[in-house]
């Protein structure tokens, strides 16, 4: 990698770094030349790296997809105790999508729903079955059923997270105390 193109993906990376910030406080209303003056780049510069909105926004997915997976892989929820996988992919999913919170703008396509479901929510239904299978959760609910309210609980912190009414080790500490102890057998 060239000296010019590392400088190039730095730039890049830190245009959205600010992007996400500011797509994430004003939504929608948020223009690139909003996002432009918050980076301290000029317009011309910005539109050099992302030429429309939907470029920038795609990037942007691409950013969050990327650490979102590399959080989930760095989490090894394979090889933990059930519940510390629980608290390991709560702190991964919570710190990246308030990161990122502004993806709600982008719109995937279906080989996008596809590839998010075969790269994330995989791994996290992963620890949900094997939850089940070892007999660590309640048996009177599938995991299916575990699952989709771990997801509810989750969506629920991240959207105070994103509302700064809870920090993201907060939000992860009370998701994983409030979900384990309602679904772990302590008989």
């Amino acid at each position: 990698m060239t000296r010019s193109s590392v400088l190039r993906d730095h730039v890049a990376a830190g245009i959205l770094d600010v992007a996400a910030t500011v797509l994430a406080e004003r939504g929608d209303a948020a223009s690139m030349v909003d996002i432009a003056e918050a980076a301290g780049v000029a317009r011309a510069t910005l539109y050099r790296y992302f030429p429309n909105r939907d470029a920038l926004l795609r990037a942007l997915y691409e950013a969050a997809f990327a650490d979102l997976t590399a959080r989930i892989a760095d989490a090894q929820l394979g090889t933990a105790p059930i519940g510390e996988a629980i608290a390991r992919m709560t702190r991964a999913v919570i710190a990246a999508t308030s990161k990122y919170r502004a993806l709600g703008l982008f719109k995937k396509t279906p080989d996008e729903s596809r590839q998010a479901d075969l790269q994330l929510t995989a791994p996290l239904r992963a620890v949900f079955e094997r939850g089940e299978a070892e007999g660590a959760f309640r048996g009177d609910l599938p995991a299916q059923t575990l699952a989709e309210v771990y997801f509810a609980l989750l969506e629920g912190a991240v959207s105070r997270v994103i509302q700064d009414q809870l920090g993201v080790e907060q939000a992860s500490a009370a998701i994983t105390a409030v979900f384990l102890d309602g679904v772990l057998d302590h008989g």
